[in-house]
């Protein structure tokens, strides 16, 4: 083995900073390594990074294996401790073109073993935008990094820091290049997206970004926003959903429950009330607005009727793609310190949520059965529509294009053109 191989766990945005290490590796002229980027959203995801590390290992035992990523950030000595582990780095660490030119020395005194500074020192923005992430028609551009809110179930804001947002300017620039690149969709990613901005220059919100790349980059002819906190949703992004075709009419939001009294639990900064306000809000300026969500089933202290209130805002808020979550403790969160509930009842839960969510897309299924729908082609039989549903086509078209096709049927998790 001569190219480092790179094994990457969890979010989107891992996936996307995975891309910027694999340019900072090739530039360093680093050899024969594994780098696992690890995930710490639940200890199940720490668990199967020390279970990846470990097959990984036997698969190239000659290779010098790199730790970094979240749970690296947050239990460094966890990943340091294990045999099979020559190298642990942070998540400022990883974006950082000296690191990796110390790693493409011998491990002979010129690398330290543990490279893991204070995240929460960290306030410069994000310094490895990369051009063309993503499939040939879709790219991702990250605008944002860390979390300034601490929920009480999430270990995330020790792994990425604080938020800090890249400029406006910085990202127009780069999606002006991804349009050049034929890249007909861009989706705006982040940590908690709907922060962009608090951190710059007067203070700009989301939505000013949104209607600043729709005006200066007249050429692109779809512009996704990735998941949102909807209680920060600002005016300009309303207009823009309002009155901005090129945006897409699909939120994903982090709503995470559905009664009051476990989002206090949770220190959320909503309640049912506001999830089902901004939604009907947001279909009256959009109709054809979808919904995804990520809900957390069985969280610490929560009753049957507390999981009905998640159960019935599934339809109170017309959710169709769901992420279920079943709860689990985090080590270092204050929810891991509260009346657990049962493991069965946790699965049994989130379960009857992914059924209520299962129906919800075949609700949206048959209803678009028999309209046209501009489909983003992800390859030459399966595209998307705007509402980012997907689509099986019949016909081949062109890998990247978009197409407007009419809808003539449906499978069990996509439409039929």
């Amino acid at each position: 083995m001569n190219v480092p191989v790179f094994s990457t766990m969890g979010c989107r945005l891992n996936a996307y900073e995975t891309e910027a290490m694999k340019e900072l590796a090739d530039a360093a002229g680093l050899s024969d390594a594994v780098v696992v980027n690890t995930c710490a959203v639940t200890a199940e995801a720490v668990r199967k990074a020390r279970q990846d590390i470990r097959k990984l290992r036997r698969a190239h035992p000659g290779a010098r294996l790199i730790v970094t990523g979240c749970a690296a950030q947050t239990e460094p000595e966890t990943f340091a401790q294990m045999p099979e582990v020559d190298a642990v780095i942070g998540n400022t660490e990883k974006m950082q073109g000296a690191t990796w030119q110390s790693l493409a020395a011998d491990f002979i005194g010129e690398t330290e073993a543990l490279q893991v500074d204070d995240i929460m020192s960290v306030t410069e923005t994000a310094g490895h935008l990369i051009d063309g992430f993503g499939t040939r028609s879709r790219a991702y551009v990250q605008v944002q990094n860390g979390c300034d809110h601490r929920c009480t179930f999430c270990i995330i804001p020790y792994g990425r820091g604080n938020s800090r947002s890249v400029p406006a300017g910085v990202v127009v620039d780069q999606i002006k290049r991804l349009v050049d690149k034929g890249y007909n969709e861009v989706v705006l990613t982040g940590v908690d997206l709907t922060s962009w901005g608090a951190d710059l220059p007067a203070t700009p919100k989301l939505g000013d970004l949104v209607m600043r790349i729709l005006r200066l980059v007249p050429d692109l002819p779809r512009l996704r926003i990735s998941s949102i906190d909807s209680i920060e949703v600002d005016e300009n992004l309303m207009m823009a959903i309002a009155s901005e075709p090129r945006l897409m009419p699909h939120l994903h939001l982090s709503l995470q429950h559905g009664d009051d009294m476990i989002l206090k639990r949770m220190k959320r900064r909503h309640l049912r009330d506001d999830a089902i306000r901004f939604s009907e809000e947001a279909r009256k300026l959009r109709p054809n607005m979808t919904f995804g969500a990520d809900i957390i089933a069985g969280f610490p202290t929560e009753t049957e009727a507390m999981f009905q209130n998640s159960l019935a805002l599934v339809t109170e808020c017309d959710l169709t793609w769901l992420h279920v979550f079943p709860y689990s403790a985090r080590p270092g969160t204050p929810a891991a310190r509260m009346p657990a509930v049962d493991g069965t009842l946790i699965k049994q839960r989130a379960a009857r949520l992914r059924a209520a969510g299962a129906a919800q897309v075949q609700r949206h299924l048959q209803s678009q059965v028999g309209r046209q729908h501009h489909v983003l082609m992800e390859s030459p039989t399966m595209g998307r529509t705007e509402q980012f549903c997907p689509v099986e086509v019949t016909e081949p078209q062109v890998e990247g294009s978009i197409v407007t096709l009419a809808m003539s049927g449906h499978s069990s998790d996509a439409l039929l053109a």
